[in-house]
This record gives structure tokens, sequence and C-alpha cells, in this order.
């Protein structure tokens, strides 16, 4: 399917530089002689570029053999080092992300456990439904 997504894409390119091309071409009919020569040489010079850098990487490809891969040096330790380096730095990160959660977890049930047991109430009293009941009617009342 990506084939002929590609195919499809590779058309509408096409289509656009024709259309692009015919404006252009349009336009070179109210030009003066001298700047259309320009013009004319200028196109021919940069299709002949293309044409021959074109040449060129496919030329490169064949003689790799076909392969078009691409390799940084000969695969020694340091390159495997070098793409494990990533791999550990995410590791780690993922390690200190969640010593410092559970750490931030455990500071606030602390703070909590602190403000129940400091608390004028006797914590058996937050678990009384009756208590419950008497905050959510009397909390209308004080504002």
């Amino acid at each position: 399917m990506t084939n002929s997504y590609q195919y499809q894409r590779h058309l509408a390119e096409d289509r656009f530089g024709l259309q692009i091309a015919a404006r252009l071409s349009d336009a070179t009919d109210n030009l003066p002689y001298d700047i259309s020569e320009r013009l004319r040489a200028a196109r021919h010079q940069a299709l002949g570029k293309r044409k021959v850098a074109l040449v060129r990487t496919v030329s490169n490809l064949a003689a790799s053999g076909g392969n078009g891969t691409m390799t940084l040096g000969h695969p020694g330790w340091w390159n495997r080092v070098a793409a494990a380096v990533p791999l550990l730095a995410l590791v780690l990160g993922l390690i200190a992300i969640n010593v410092i959660q559970n750490e931030n977890r455990a500071n606030e049930l602390a703070e909590i456990d602190a403000a129940l047991l400091t608390d004028d109430l006797p914590p058996a009293a937050y678990t009384d439904p009756a208590f419950t009941q008497f905050v959510k009617s009397s909390s209308g009342q004080y504002q």
C-alpha cells in the first residue's frame, strides 16, 4: 500500500511541476528576445547538471553492489557503545523519575498522616458515617 501512496504522490508532484512549467512558459511569450535566450540557456544548463548528478548517484549505488546502506566507519565496539548511550540515558531517566515520584508520594502521605495525628479529632472520627454527614450538613453554615 505504501508504494501506491508514493506513486500517487509522485504523480501529483509531476502534475504540479507541469502546471508551473506551463505558467512560466506562457509568460515567456511577452519577454524580450535577449532575456528569453538567457533563460533558455540557464534552463539547459540546469537540466544538464541535474542529469549528471542523477547518473552519479545511480552509478555509486550500482558500484556498491546495489545496497543503499550508510555506514559510519567500521562497525566496532565504539559504535556499539555509542548506540547504547541513548538507551542507557533513557533507562537512567526513567529510574530517576520513578524514584522522585515515589519520594513525592511518600511525602504527601506523611503530610496527611501528620495532619490526622496532630488534629483535635481522633482518627476514628473520620471513618464515622455520622461525622461525615455532620461535616456535609454544617459546611454550608460557615460560608
